[in-house]
């Protein structure tokens, strides 16, 4: 396997972890147990790495790193307003 595909599955896995934290958050209309600090560092962690994959180039680091930032910033908007 080289590195690419390792990249892509990597890229996959950890963008579609945000997946069952969404669902939850917009099914229970609750965010109270999450931490807001934590969403806001991850979420601009991840709009960084989105910027370092442009830069690059890396189709597996952009489309990882753009669905994950959409997902982490759905959990955090509902995280603002659910509480």
């Amino acid at each position: 396997m080289n590195a690419h595909w390792i990249g892509t599955l990597a890229s996959v896995l950890t963008t579609i972890s945000f997946v069952p934290q969404v669902w939850r958050v917009w099914k229970t209309r609750s965010a109270r147990d999450l931490s807001l600090p934590m969403y806001l560092i991850f979420t601009t962690g991840v709009a960084l790495w989105l910027v370092y994959g442009l830069l690059l180039g890396s189709w597996p680091i952009i489309v990882g790193n753009a669905i994950t930032v959409v997902l982490a910033g759905i959990v955090l908007a509902m995280k603002l307003k659910f509480g």
